[in-house]
């Protein structure tokens, strides 16, 4: 098993708070309910103390903002009384704190903690990999173990940043702007039935 680096506790804490807002919630709402979070608690001595009411403020608009305070403080929490108040650097303690999943962890471990040993799935690096045939899965979970077998290990930690750029610019999930695409002339686009302009 791979040694994970000691990496930043602040920059672990903010990637793992980060990511959690991040879901279904588009890149900039998120950026701003991040910054409007940290500019109030950039700890989790500090975010625990706020309410989850306040915490609700501080996130809104991102998407199921009530759940994701209650996760956040009650993370904090578990930070601090189970880890130390640091990010753990583990996939299964990661996994248990609460509102926290494969994606989440994965980024943690690979941006904070400068894992080489993991792959970030989110949607984007799912349906690319789908569309290029290098995996044919169903969920995010099923992609993330098939990559590893298909993915030259020295590019596990950016799969995540070059297909989420990709994904969201060009590999779009409705109308994919084919024409623009660097392997456009090599990709099959398995289950595209509708390009883009």
């Amino acid at each position: 098993m791979e040694k994970i680096a000691d990496g930043n506790v602040d920059e672990a804490f903010r990637v793992l708070v980060g990511t959690m807002l991040s879901a279904q919630t588009k890149d900039a709402v998120t950026l701003a309910a991040s910054t409007r979070l940290f500019e109030v608690a950039t700890t989790p001595t500090a975010l625990a103390q706020l309410s989850v009411h306040r915490i609700e403020r501080l996130i809104y608009p991102v998407s199921f903002y009530r759940h994701k305070a209650k996760h956040v403080k009650a993370t904090s929490r578990l930070l601090l009384s189970q880890h130390g108040g640091k990010v753990p650097t583990t996939m299964g303690e990661l996994l248990g704190l609460p509102g926290v999943g494969r994606k989440t962890a994965n980024l943690v471990l690979t941006l904070a903690y400068k894992s080489t040993s993991n792959i970030c799935v989110d949607t984007h690096v799912h349906r690319i990999s789908n569309r290029l045939g290098w995996v044919k899965t169903k969920t995010p979970e099923q992609t993330e173990q098939a990559l590893y077998e298909v993915v030259p290990r020295r590019w596990w930690p950016r799969v995540n940043q070059f297909l989420v750029t990709w994904g969201q610019n060009v590999c779009r999930p409705v109308y994919p702007v084919c024409e623009r695409c660097a392997i456009e002339d090599t990709c099959p686009r398995l289950g595209v039935t509708r390009i883009g302009r």
